[in-house]
């Protein structure tokens, strides 16, 4: 029997430890072994640490360990190099498991009263194999810091406390190869950068790489980038390896931007100030651009975007959004970017000097600047706007003076004229009334004033965009006081002539995180009701507003989460959204017991109508989860002659007032789909729509929210035989085009919508990769709505085809464009779509090496292409990871993996098939040719 099998064995049958010690070293002895012998002290650790990771440490293995350590049978040594390389293995899963086993072996040296060197390593070990270790600790480390954090384990700080030990025992390091060095570097860097790590450790990590260094020596270090440099310009051409670090760039940029105002109100949007700043931060890092080369690519791309964007009907409000966020949003944005580099030891100075060096460059592109100021004077403007003749760039630079990111003698060199003052006519007006723009903002919001006052205010707004910080800071002021007090009148007020107002919207997503407004306006709405109000039906009305609000929100956005989440706090929106029409048996428990009342309430002549009472005992959410069904218990007792056509149509009166007005989307989606399943003969679902789309109290903003869906069915084919006694449906199809802002001649021709094919429909992704490079060869703003993309067919499918696109321009010489794209796609942060990276490393990488490796002929170009996309993405990730860490003070993996993670499962992966692949095999030598990327991810040393 072995020394394994004796301890398996005596776990198995319940022997204590003691007896299990006792037993051990007879085995020993009748062996003639000595107890450092490697058949005995390892074997027990791995024996042992095996058995853990299928019982999850067992009380009594942690017995067994603890008897061995303190009798000496097992080393501390031994156990320590042992379970760093389990550990590092799949082997144990369980964090607590690990934190305890970590304990055992901290207690150990502790309790032995000896130094590190003496106790967790042999006193005998050379630097070579204490540096082994240590940098097995090191990635135990960074994988402790892998797992959730909870209060069950202190994983992380019991390997942080380890590897403070060990790395006091790398006393002499002199002698160790310079590639073994740079291998250890690289992972102390990793470790550095996209951990947040305790000041302990990261002092002694800190010392440990700068040891490295040193060691390394420049001339050394440029010897070998040299020597690997050479050998990838061999392969890949000189372009390829300088990457995007060029002033010719605009793509990288023109992407980024195109996120944050696309994407304005997810979570890593414009509306987000630390993220949008993070993105922004994890750009400069991933391209190595010096500040004036970052300043001029953003500038530059904001120009072109704003230069690109024509609005192509009365609807497309891309200019006033992209006006609005290069001249109010953006230069806040690089303030906040500035400062936080100044935090990390760049310079004031040096960025004044880079914006102004920037600004000099963006002034010799006089055909952009003219294309901009064109684009502008076409676009719908407010009636008052002042700077409607006034050049762009001279707007942008007097907003970059306010944020002071430029300075007033520079802009006095650019625009001489005394038109730079840097207050707008609102802040002006603030002034002459002795108080600071946001109080007189709000003070505006809040009051009671005519329509015709409001539309005045909120033109005058629309067209400053200087004022857009100040209105966003004024309504989000406002809603925190008025959520607090749970002051509804108020609340109601602001948030009707916000939603009336649609670009108000769109300025609010640009300075504010809209999650946040949302999350608070549901959590009123969850917990709210009219029990104990004096006035119910006011309440009920003025809480309709907020209701109308979060939905028009939601639309507009394309916010599709089925939950808000802030803190620990997570609130569910689908009764926001419900239009299902429920059984009578399944109504949820709180709606089956009112339903009776509401029923009759409504749509029995003989009852006394809504009553307070009524109303007291239903909470709105409620209400607006049974509403679809009321109208459908309608249409079936119509449709059964229990009611006449008077008491329907009296019944639907009442939900065209404001006390139940804001219950309507649901009701007429539940509605549409009814006729879209029964077809144009379900007549009294078709008399409810008519009844509730044309009349004149129908609210506008139920119109706009539905009218998708009504012209989905009424220009459908079912719609062309229609019931001859349904002759108002040419009139809700105009009613619900003019709602979305499309004009018709009163042809009915002129009123169909275009018939979309289905195929075209899925043909859009392809077209959307196409169309990105077609803008990126014109020197335009590219962009690629990957998460629309994503809701039309599967992540994979979009991968797939996003590769054969890139091939196609691989093929034409487009290869930085293809990186640059790649990079956009694969790694930019998205709320609304999952994380794309891993999906291609792990599930479609595997695919496409399959398909060159069966790829007849030379395949150099597409192998050249995927070693480029794969070192990009990963360091770009890498970066982007830092950048959220320093400036967010968050850790998370926003690919769901972390970078370092993904590339140790590729390369793992591509050491396994480069045998039998070609493909895997020439892209691990090049990626492990690459002295930057080995820097970033060691794990492809050769």
């Amino acid at each position: 029997m072995s020394l394994a099998e004796l301890t398996r064995n005596s776990y198995h049958v319940g022997i204590n430890a003691g007896q299990w010690l006792g037993l051990c070293k007879l085995w020993v002895k009748q062996k003639g072994l000595s107890q450092d012998s490697p058949n005995v002290g390892p074997v027990i650790s791995e024996t042992i640490l095996k058995l853990c990771g299928t019982c999850d440490a067992d009380p009594a293995l942690q017995s067994y360990l603890k008897e061995a350590l303190s009798d000496g049978l097992l080393p501390v040594s031994v156990f320590v190099a042992v379970f760093l390389q389990v550990a590092n293995s799949p082997e144990i899963h369980s964090a607590s498991t690990l934190d305890r086993l970590c304990r055992l072996a901290l207690d150990a040296h502790y309790a032995s009263n000896l130094p590190p060197s003496g106790s967790l390593l042999s006193p005998t070990a050379p630097q070579s194999t204490v540096l082994n270790i240590v940098h097995d600790a090191l990635v135990f480390l960074r994988n402790a810091y892998s797992f959730p954090s909870s209060k069950f384990h202190r994983l992380s700080a019991s390997a942080s406390e380890l590897v403070i030990l060990l790395l006091s025992c790398t006393t002499n390091i002199s002698h160790i190869p310079t590639a073994q060095a740079m291998m250890y570097l690289g992972e102390a860097n990793d470790i550095l950068h996209t951990i947040r790590l305790s000041s302990d450790v990261r002092q002694a990590l800190e010392t440990f790489a700068l040891s490295l260094s040193l060691l390394i020596g420049d001339d050394a270090k440029a010897e070998r980038e040299a020597q690997l440099i050479h050998t990838m310009q061999l392969g890949l051409g000189r372009s390829d390896v300088l990457g995007s670090n060029t002033e010719a760039d605009t793509v990288t940029c023109s992407l980024v931007l195109q996120s944050l105002v696309s994407s304005r109100a997810g979570d890593y949007g414009a509306g987000s100030d630390l993220e949008a700043v993070a993105l922004l931060m994890g750009t400069i890092r991933w391209t190595s651009w010096a500040p004036g080369v970052f300043y001029t690519q953003i500038l530059l791309a904001a120009l072109t975007c704003v230069a690109g964007s024509s609005p192509r009907d009365v609807r497309d409000d891309s200019s006033f959004i992209w006006k609005a966020f290069v001249l109010g949003r953006l230069p806040r944005l690089l303030h906040m970017l500035e400062k936080t580099l100044e935090r990390h030891g760049t310079n004031e100075v040096r960025m004044h000097h880079a914006m102004h060096s920037a600004l000099s460059t963006i002034l010799q592109h006089s055909d952009l600047l003219a294309s901009c100021d064109k684009v502008l004077s076409r676009a719908r403007l407010g009636a008052e706007d002042s700077n409607v003749q006034k050049p762009f760039l001279n707007q942008l630079m007097q907003q970059l003076r306010v944020v002071e990111l430029v300075d007033q003698q520079f802009v006095i060199t650019v625009d001489p004229t005394p038109a730079n003052e840097s207050m707008s006519r609102l802040q002006s007006e603030a002034a002459e009334h002795n108080c600071a723009i946001e109080n007189y903002l709000e003070s505006k919001l809040t009051a009671e004033s005519s329509e015709a006052d409001s539309q005045a205010l909120f033109d005058r707004i629309r067209s400053e965009p200087g004022s857009h910080h100040f209105f966003a800071a004024a309504v989000r002021r406002c809603l925190n006081a008025h959520f607090r007090t749970g002051d509804l009148e108020i609340l109601s007020h602001l948030m009707k002539i916000l939603y009336t107002h649609d670009f108000a919207l769109d300025i609010l997503s640009l300075h504010l995180k809209i999650s946040d407004v949302l999350f608070d306006a549901v959590h009123l709405l969850t917990d709210y009701d009219c029990e104990t109000v004096g006035d119910p039906q006011t309440a009920s009305s003025h809480l309709g507003n907020i209701v109308l609000f979060v939905q028009v929100v939601l639309t507009k956005f394309r916010i599709s989460a089925s939950t808000l989440k802030k803190g620990d706090t997570r609130l569910r929106t689908d009764f926001l959204r419900s239009s299902r029409v429920y059984h009578l048996d399944d109504l949820p428990a709180e709606a089956k017991s009112v339903f009776p009342a509401w029923f009759k309430a409504i749509f029995d002549t003989s009852s006394d109508g809504i009553e307070d009472t009524i109303l007291r005992s239903t909470r709105p959410r409620t209400l607006l989860q049974m509403s679809a069904t009321l109208f459908s218990q309608a249409c079936i007792a119509r449709q059964e002659n229990r009611i006449d056509v008077d008491a329907l149509r009296n019944g639907i009166s009442y939900f065209l007032e404001p006390l139940l007005n804001w219950t309507l989307v649901g009701v007429v989606h539940a509605m549409l789909f009814e006729v879209q399943q029964r077809g144009f003969a379900a007549t009294h679902p078709l008399e409810v729509l008519r009844s509730l789309l044309l009349a004149p109290n129908c609210p506008r903003v139920v119109l706009r929210l539905c009218s998708p869906n009504i012209l989905r069915l009424m220009c459908s084919k079912r719609a062309q035989v229609v019931n001859p006694g349904v002759s108002d449906i040419v009139a809700i199809k105009a009613l619900a085009l003019q709602s979305l802002g499309l004009k018709t001649d009163g042809n009915p021709a002129a009123q169909e919508s275009p018939s979309i094919p289905p195929e075209s429909f899925l043909h859009l992704p392809r077209r959307e990769i196409r169309e990105a490079f077609m803008l990126a060869r014109e020197r335009k703003g590219p962009q690629i709505d990957v998460a629309r993309c994503l809701t039309i067919i599967t992540p994979t499918k979009f991968l797939l085809l996003f590769w054969s696109e890139l091939c196609a321009a691989a093929s034409l010489g487009e290869i930085e464009t293809c990186r640059r794209l790649a990079t956009f796609v694969l790694v930019t942060p998205r709320s609304s779509a999952p994380p794309l990276l891993p999906l291609f490393v792990h599930n479609v990488l595997p695919i496409l090496i399959a398909r060159i490796d069966q790829q007849p002929g030379d395949a150099n170009t597409n192998i050249d292409l995927m070693v480029t996309t794969v070192s990009t993405v990963l360091s770009a990730a890498l970066h982007l990871e830092w950048a959220i860490q320093t400036v967010c003070s968050e850790q998370k993996a926003i690919a769901g993996q972390t970078s370092a993670m993904i590339a140790r499962k590729l390369a793992s992966d591509l050491r396994a098939q480069r045998l039998n692949s070609q493909t895997s095999a020439m892209m691990l030598q090049r990626l492990s040719g690459m002295p930057t990327f080995i820097a970033n991810f060691p794990v492809f040393m050769p």
